[in-house]
């Protein structure tokens, strides 16, 4: 069994987690945990709590919420990839689609949605996008598909997939 090491995140994984929240808007929260064993996972932390965990001597198995993991993609290139609940600590502004109420529950199962399901989208450089529901409430991430009507956005991860998963 791999032992894992939980820190503060680096400056360098600071500026990854960073970049990729401006991609959307502005990042709303600032201090980050890493948890390292196989992959870097990162955590959003409290400030107050992370004071009180350092002081810790037992390391605890949970502390905050998961944002997404940095891995090396096939360039060779660190990057941080983000999960769906990392967009509640960003102040998306840019990169999203609202979705009527029809095609918001489809997407939440896993489908990918035609134009006519989205009521509103502002893309500008990344493909990705934030997806919201017509209440404002983050369904997930999808790819937006410019050349396919019938598949404008894409599912790459959303809010149903826990839901879904083949369990034990």
């Amino acid at each position: 069994m791999e032992k894992l090491r939980y820190r503060r995140a680096s400056s360098w994984e600071y500026n990854l987690i960073l970049r990729e929240a401006e991609k959307y808007g502005e990042l709303r929260h600032h201090t980050f945990a890493v948890v390292e064993g196989r992959f870097r996972d990162v955590y959003a932390v409290n400030e107050r709590v992370w004071i009180e965990i350092e002081r810790l001597r037992v390391k605890p198995y949970a502390y905050g919420t998961f944002v997404g993991t940095i891995k090396v993609d096939r360039n060779l290139v660190e990057k941080f990839y983000p999960n769906v609940e990392f967009f509640y600590f960003v102040k998306v502004e840019k990169n999203y689609a609202v979705l009527t109420l029809k095609a918001g529950f489809l997407f939440t199962t896993g489908r990918d949605i035609p134009r006519s399901g989205v009521r509103s989208y502002n893309w500008q450089g990344t493909k990705k996008l934030v997806i919201y529901d017509e209440n404002g409430i983050i369904l997930g991430i999808g790819r937006v598909n410019p050349k396919s009507r019938r598949k404008f956005i894409l599912n790459v991860a959303d809010i149903g997939e826990s839901i879904r998963r083949n369990r034990l």
